[in-house]
Order: C-alpha cells, then structure tokens, then sequence
C-alpha cells in the first residue's frame, strides 16, 4: 500500500478487520454512556467502571482514526460530491436524530424551564452538539479541513493537530474542545494509513507476538489510567495513539479467527447503533432502576449496554420493515451529487 492510498482502493469494498474494530469502538461508547447513566441516576458505582476507565484514552481516537483511513480513496472528489458525501450525509443524520432525541427529552426540559426555553435549547443544539450525537457533528468538519488543508505539508499540519491535542484546550464548546482533543487521529488515519495495514498485516502473520504486544499496552495502560497521569500532556496523545493500534490489532486477530462476530457486525452498522441505541439503553435503565429487580450496580450497567446495542439494530429492523427507510438511509430529495450504490450510513469511502 502506498501513501496516496492506491492500495486502499483495491481493498476498501469491506474489510474485516475494520468492521471488528469499529464494532470494539461502537459497543465501547454504548459502554460508556450506559454505565455512567446508570451510575449517575442511581448515585453509585459498579464493576463496570473500571471497563469505562480503562477505555477512555483511546475509545474515540480510535473511531475517529480509523474514520479517516479509506479518505484517500475518495478526497481528490469534486466537491461538490466530496460535500454531498461527508457532509450533507451526516448533516442529514444529525438534524434527524437531534430533533428524535430532543423530542423524547423536551417535556423534562419544559417542566425545568419551560416551553420558550425548549426552542432555545433547539436551536442551540445546531451550534452546541445535542446529547451523544457530537461524533457526526463534528466528523464533517475533519473532512472539510482535510480537503482543504491539501496544499498545506501534510507534517505541519499533523504537527498543529497534535499540539493541538497536547495543549488540552478547555473553552466549554463542545466543537473547539472536541475538535482540538480528536482531528489528530483522523489526520493520522488518513496520513498513516500504509503504516495502519502494516500494523494489521503483521499482526495477521504473527498471532503470538501481537497478544504479547496486546498484553503490555493493556498493562501499561491500564497502570498509567489508574496512577492518574492518563490525561497528563503526551500521554494522553500516546495512549490515544497506542490503544488505536491494541484495537487495530485486536480487530485482526479476531477476523483471523473469526471468534466473536456480532462485532463484525456491530462494526458493519456502528451508525446505525450510534444514532438508535440512546432509546432502549434510557428505557431499559430507567426500568430497572425504578423497579428494582437487580441491585448490583455492575450488573444493570451490563444489561443496559447489551440493550442498547441490542436495542439498536432492532429499531432499525423495524424501520426497514415498516418502511421508514428514511431513519436509516438518506432520502433521494437530501442529495446534491448523484446517488450512490452503497450500503446506507457507512462511510467507507
């Protein structure tokens, strides 16, 4: 594989490896935003804490790296179908479940501040990225300043997004702070992306020394999260970068051995479980917090992220068999470029 990314084009149809990884990535956040839900309703923590801690140094690098790894194949676009694609596709998506999100959340809002508060929290929510749908807020704006960052030295323009990461910028808007923490490890996804295959292509050809490797990131990782100096300056950027690889590497392992593939799949639809699982995971936490069938903490954090990746894929299924396609898939009269023959929601290209 080259560094213009000819040798992605041959491999970008569907990579196994990559969809492992990105199912590890999406059943990680669904984690994160269920465990800390539960623990904060019910004022405690659980076993499952210590997961969501270790996970978060390199859970988002690694999504947002390995989001920019196929952009190669298709950056050199016209833009107008460059726009159609990375931008009007999840700008479509956002608007939709922003406004699905906020209608489920609206009459608690209402009952705090009242109706005309509610509309301004509406409208706030196209500059101010609404609950857990800031990825795809944000991920347009990484591709347009790829595009446009071109004529600028692909290493200066790393060497700004990593400096950028370092300095831990703290404004309390959501797209300055997230842009400054992450556009480095799309950049690097999409500047790196023959050392990534690299990375994976040796792990495929030897199985033992990549579990070995796996086994001291975790080590160190889990040591560096737990001493407190996980979110220090350059250590926060090299546990990004290091658990990216671990999460690269584990993907492949699993695709050689094919264990574990409802993460493929989950992989496969990680928008489509990115945009649905905030329903089932609020219903099923509030059902089992409220009836109290199950004490332990842990153990409701569990069963609320099983149901909402679970949950997910099923509002999906149902969409498509009630024939409201338009949740899951864009709709002919939202595109600007001409429509293309790929499967809904995955930005492989």
């Amino acid at each position: 594989m080259t560094s213009n990314g000819t040798a992605v084009t041959e491999r970008s149809t569907r990579i196994d490896w990559v969809d492992y990884a990105k199912g590890i990535c999406i059943v990680m956040v669904v984690m994160m935003h269920s465990v800390l839900g539960v623990e904060k309703a019910a004022g405690d923590t659980g076993f499952m804490h210590a997961f969501v801690v270790f996970a978060q140094p390199f859970r988002m690098p690694d999504f947002f790296l390995i989001s920019g790894l196929f952009l190669a194949v298709v950056i050199d676009r016209d833009w107008r179908t460059y726009l159609d694609r990375k931008v009007v596709h999840f700008a479509y998506f956002y608007v939709l479940w922003m406004t699905i999100q906020f209608g489920f959340k609206a009459p608690g809002f209402a009952a705090e501040s009242g109706w005309r508060h509610v509309g301004f929290l509406y409208l706030e929510s196209f500059i101010e990225p609404f609950g857990t749908l800031w990825f795809i807020y944000l991920l347009p704006m990484f591709f347009v300043v790829t595009k446009l960052s071109r004529g600028i030295p692909a290493m200066a323009v790393w060497l700004v997004a990593a400096a950028l990461e370092t300095a831990h910028v703290v404004t309390g808007w959501t797209v300055i702070d997230e842009f400054c923490a992450r556009f480095v490890y799309f950049y690097s996804g999409y500047l790196f992306a023959s050392y990534v295959f690299a990375l994976s292509d040796r792990s495929r050809e030897k199985p033992a020394l990549a579990l070995i490797g796996l086994a001291l990131w975790a080590f160190v990782n889990g040591s560096l999260v737990m001493s407190g100096f996980g979110e220090w300056p350059l250590v926060s950027l090299a546990l990004g970068f290091a658990g990216a690889g671990a999460i690269i590497v584990m993907g492949t392992l699993l695709a050689r051995m094919q264990w574990l593939n409802f993460l493929r799949y989950c992989g496969e639809h990680s928008i489509v479980i990115y945009l649905a699982f905030f329903l089932p995971m609020a219903v099923t936490r509030t059902l089992l917090l409220k009836t109290g069938l199950i004490a332990d903490i842990g153990v409701i954090s569990l069963i609320v992220t099983v149901a909402g990746v679970a949950g997910a894929v099923v509002i999906w299924r149902l969409a498509l068999a009630l024939r409201a396609d338009f949740l899951f898939e864009r709709p002919a009269a939202f595109w600007i470029a001409p429509k293309k023959a790929a499967p809904a929601l995955q930005p492989a290209e």
